[in-house]
């Protein structure tokens, strides 16, 4: 049996009936940018989220441009970030013009290093931090970091674009952030019918600058105040996540109940599953399982052969990309992730993934840790 890494074609039964109408009502009174939709969207993720400001954008790499741009980062700055990350936080970093310098992992949550953070601070005297939550969870030591950066005066952007629907220490994680963004890629847990994204804070002023800057920094239709850049997230895609946002509880508790079973039932099988810190709750964005390389090729074979799609989220450190070489200006820690990027293995995860497709993998998995082929 045919099992995907994800399938976001599993929608509910009006979801694509209200979809149609949507973009009926939108296309007939030709509102593609801006209007109703994209208001009532960021009032609806500010409700969601307890934010009180949010503002919306094209996907969420500008978002974090955005983000870095209104906190003062540009070039010649100095920011730190994890080596464990999707390739976009590295490259926001460098298109405001700064400098990145890479952060190594923590082997127990997979989050960036609290006590390696700490040196890098005091070594590299940063002008920014970018701290990522990964996995659909984020670090054990979040409390820490945001005490540590006000401490210093490090401001410190949250990239959360694993995270929404994530709660820490019973509020949405992006509650007590100073800025914070997310993605809307169409795989995230919410997700768009095309890219997205989104910048969340509670400081007005933050607010203000992110907004101007996402819509060619205008402070009047013909005035500039700012040279931005056109990310403006349109009304189509707002339309379909506040769609999406009336059934997300649903497909929150699909994923985080799968989320759940692969944890109880892999760690039966002595598979070395990571857990989310106890503090959170988690989204189910992923699992996330680590096997030694060589049993992993195997594994991974075995799963192919059986249909079954899997995932390295992710498969490489930032400090080993091609390139990278040109604009690293510092590593710090030792190779954890490098060591977790050649080990980590993601099963199947999705809304709605059925019984029977979840039963296939776990079979799957368990013959091959149990030597049976």
């Amino acid at each position: 049996m045919t099992v995907p890494f994800i399938d976001i074609k599993r929608f509910e039964t009006n979801f694509l009936q209200e979809w149609n109408e949507k973009v009926l009502e939108l296309s007939k009174n030709a509102q593609f940018i801006g209007g109703n939709e994209v208001v009532n969207l960021e009032k609806n993720l500010s409700e969601y989220t307890q934010v009180s400001h949010v503002v919306s954008c094209a996907n969420g790499t500008d978002a974090i441009q955005l983000g870095l741009r209104a906190l003062g980062i540009g070039r010649g700055h100095k920011v730190l970030l994890p080596n464990s990350t999707f390739w976009a936080t590295f490259e926001a970093v460098v298109n405001v013009g700064a400098d990145p310098y890479v952060v190594d992992t923590n082997p127990t949550d997979l989050q960036m290093d609290f006590s390696t953070f700490e040196k890098a601070v005091e070594e590299v005297n940063p002008d920014a931090a970018i701290l990522v939550h990964l996995y659909g969870w984020g670090s054990s030591r979040l409390e820490d970091f945001r005490k540590f950066c006000s401490k210093k005066n490090i401001p410190l952007l949250e990239d959360g674009a694993q995270c929404f629907g994530v709660f820490y220490k019973g509020e949405p994680i992006y509650k007590s952030a100073l800025i914070s963004t997310t993605s809307f890629y169409p795989a995230k847990v919410l997700g768009a019918a095309g890219d997205g994204g989104a910048v969340f804070t509670n400081l007005p002023s933050l607010a203000d600058i992110v907004r101007k800057l996402a819509n060619h920094g205008r402070t009047s239709h013909y005035g500039h105040g700012y040279v931005g850049w056109n990310s403006r997230l349109d009304a189509l895609q707002a339309g379909f996540l506040n769609i999406s946002l009336k059934y997300f509880p649903e497909r929150l508790k699909s994923r985080q109940a799968i989320a759940k079973k692969y944890q109880e039932d892999l760690s039966k099988l002595g598979v070395n599953v990571i857990f989310p810190p106890s503090e959170f709750v988690e989204n189910g964005y992923c699992n996330v399982t680590l096997f030694p390389n060589e049993v992993r090729t195997k594994l991974e074979a075995k799963l192919k052969e059986a249909g079954i799609g899997f995932a390295n989220i992710y498969p490489g450190a930032m400090s080993d990309q091609e390139g990278a070489k040109e604009y690293l200006k510092g590593k710090f820690g030792e190779d954890n992730a490098r060591k977790i990027s050649s080990s980590v293995l993601n099963f199947p995860l999705f809304a709605y993934m059925s019984d029977v497709e979840y039963s296939e993998v776990l079979k799957t998995v368990e013959v091959f840790v149990s030597g049976k082929t």
